[in-house]
């Protein structure tokens, strides 16, 4: 793959740059700030760039902004968002604007090196990443009224492997269940969740964020 690197700690950047290195990838650019990240991706154009979720001048969200226009200029660009905490908002503000080829980790994540090149790869395919922390917190979110309670376990378990971007032969796998077996389970979340039977729609990236606003 070819990579830019967007993270204003050069120390991280510099890790990265030599893990990526290591294990056959490109990285065509490593950058400290949303304007330098927008413009190597239009000098580049690589098939991936990691983002830090928050960068200079503010803190905040540039990196998630940064993200959406390369979504929107280049959707062929996969993104892989890395933030130091769980912020939900900015994973479902990403996800509602693709149908693939989007992720969302938390960069302890980058220390599990097999489970970050795997992520990338996922990225890379047209797939979704979801990191397992911000499904975790959001199955343990039941003070109030969810439109997920209509779920068994079961479908909520298969909707937390969604949710991280799995397909559904390796949640399968997860399982320990058939193939077909996961398939009626997605079919029945998504009816229970009253989710449209629309061409125009991906079912599958609105059941996540359906997830995501529970």
């Amino acid at each position: 793959m070819r990579l830019i690197l967007a993270d204003d700690s050069v120390l991280l950047r510099e890790g990265l740059v030599r893990l990526l290195h290591e294990a056959g990838h490109e990285v065509a650019a490593a950058v400290g700030d949303a304007s330098a990240l927008l413009d190597a991706v239009e000098r580049h154009r690589p098939d991936v760039a990691v983002i830090d979720v928050r960068m200079p001048p503010t803190h905040t969200d540039e990196g998630v902004r940064a993200a959406l226009e390369i979504r929107g200029r280049h959707p062929e660009v996969g993104v892989l968002l890395l933030s130091q905490y769980v912020e939900k908002t900015y994973a479902a503000t990403l996800l509602a604007g693709a149908d693939g080829r989007v992720g969302y980790l938390l960069k302890d994540r980058v220390s599990e090196v097999a489970d970050f090149l795997e992520s990338l790869e996922r990225v890379h395919a047209g797939g979704t990443v979801f990191d397992p922390e911000v499904v975790r917190q959001l199955l343990a979110r039941t003070t109030r009224t969810d439109p997920l309670d209509g779920l068994s376990g079961r479908e909520r378990e298969v909707l937390g492997l969604l949710a991280q971007g799995f397909v559904n032969a390796a949640i399968a796998t997860r399982l320990h269940v058939s193939l077909s077996t996961v398939e009626k389970h997605i079919n029945a979340i998504m009816d229970k969740l009253g989710l449209p039977r629309d061409p125009g729609y991906s079912r599958r990236v609105l059941a996540i964020l359906r997830y995501l606003d529970s």
